[in-house]
């Protein structure tokens, strides 16, 4: 059926010809992205009183008479509140074979507005992750955490990737990689993956992040290059080369590496270890085959980084290691990669807030 790896494109298109994605209508070519599945919300959103597993041997439906609130018809487009769980059954179906997982993250400009979307399945233990052979709906849990945004049924808030056996490239093998063609500007620091660090000394001025706003206006998330970034964030400033993140508070920072996914190669980013700090790096987000990488169009980019600091003020400094990339093996290389003719918005990307704020 398929190789080792992550799929690609074509793959998916085959899981949709052979009924193992169904959808309540056809499923788009524009869903299908060089290594992930776009999911699309369903027409009902459950408010819900908090967020829940479904867990072994119960369905979400089950759950959902447990904690459901009220319903929001999600058709003509609904406010979903800043502080609120909502459930929305998504669109698509699965029907895995077996030896087939799923993995899914928000889209990057999601996690760009502190929007926590996860994934949750029938029977399901954890979030974001589908089991082999997995046969049913899915469900995409919604908690707005800075800004309260207005949904649309059949937008795209999440996407999923599909895993055939062990994927994982082990440090010697991603050392390999880059010795032959760079994956990160500068040194590489490899262990666990592809470690990075914060920028806080740009080569030019002193802007270094944005922070959220604690009370703004709704975001409309059908409107693009829409608002004006400063009615939702402050600016951060730093001629220091360090910033004091306050507790709760939302930050948009960059990676001071240019980061390059070869075009056979996919990336998840992950948390760094939470000894070096009180504060957590958004980790929902894939990287395509080809994001950054010089023949799709770019000559590295630079990953956004959403910070959210916890319990006490913590000082970041410039160069401080924050995360790392997880490189994974396509099973077969994508027909198209990142930037190649897809509309690819953070191709060769800094400092860089949403597609929905206007450029500066």
């Amino acid at each position: 059926m398929t190789g080792t790896g992550v799929l690609a494109d074509s793959a998916i298109r085959a899981m949709v010809e052979a009924g193992q994605i169904v959808a309540d209508a056809p499923v788009l070519d524009a869903q299908i992205q060089p290594a992930s599945l776009d999911l699309r919300l369903g027409t009902t959103a459950y408010r819900v009183r908090a967020s829940f597993l479904a867990g072994k041997g119960r369905t979400v439906e089950d759950r959902l008479t447990e904690f459901e609130m009220h319903r929001i018809d999600l058709r003509p487009g609904a406010v979903l509140e800043k502080g609120c769980v909502y459930v929305v059954p998504l669109m698509e179906s699965l029907v895995l074979p077996e030896g087939m997982t799923g993995a899914a993250s928000a889209k990057s400009s999601i996690g760009r507005l502190d929007l926590l979307t996860r994934i949750i399945t029938d029977h399901g233990t954890e979030f974001d992750r589908v089991q082999a052979g997995y046969q049913g709906r899915l469900y995409v849990e919604i908690c707005p955490q800075s800004f309260s945004v207005i949904a649309t049924a059949g937008q795209m808030l999440n996407q999923i990737i599909f895993r055939c056996g062990h994927t994982l490239i082990d440090d010697d093998a991603l050392r390999a990689i880059h010795a032959k063609t760079p994956i990160v500007s500068g040194q590489a620091v490899i262990s666990g993956g592809l470690g990075f660090s914060v920028d806080l000394k740009p080569e030019t001025g002193n802007l270094v992040g944005y922070r959220a706003k604690p009370h703004t206006g709704v975001i409309d998330l059908s409107k693009l290059g829409h608002y004006d970034p400063a009615e939702f964030w402050e600016e951060v400033r730093t001629d220091t080369g360090w910033i004091i993140l306050d507790p709760g508070a939302f930050y948009i920072l960059v990676s001071r590496e240019a980061i390059a996914i070869p075009p056979d190669c996919a990336a998840e980013m992950a948390p760094y270890l939470a000894m070096v700090g009180e504060f957590r790096v958004h980790y929902a987000g894939f990287f395509d085959p080809g994001f950054g990488w010089a023949e799709a169009g770019g000559a590295g980019s630079r990953g956004v980084l959403e910070v959210r600091c916890h319990e006490a003020p913590f000082v970041l400094e410039h160069g401080q290691v924050v995360g790392r990339l997880v490189y994974e093996r396509m099973a077969s290389v994508p027909e198209r990669v990142y930037g190649a003719g897809i509309a690819s918005n953070y191709q060769g990307q800094g400092l860089k807030l949403s597609k929905h704020f206007r450029s500066r």
